[in-house]
């Protein structure tokens, strides 16, 4: 009988450490998808922070 308690246990244990492993793992690739996809909104506004300057640049030098 405790022998049958001691592996429900032990079952049960393993068995939720290895969905908080499989939840934990997730999120974080899902963590790191959304990371790339920051990095490349950031790269496409400072590029078009860049042109925005060039063409102030140009319309300021026009005015001169």
């Amino acid at each position: 009988m405790d022998f049958d308690i001691i592996f429900t246990v032990v079952a049960s244990s393993l068995s939720v450490i290895g969905v908080n492993l499989v939840i934990f793992s997730w999120f974080r690739s899902d963590m790191k998808i959304f990371e790339v996809e920051i990095r490349s909104w950031k790269e496409e506004i400072n590029q078009e922070m860049k042109d925005f300057h060039g063409r102030l640049c140009t319309i300021e030098e026009r005015r001169k």
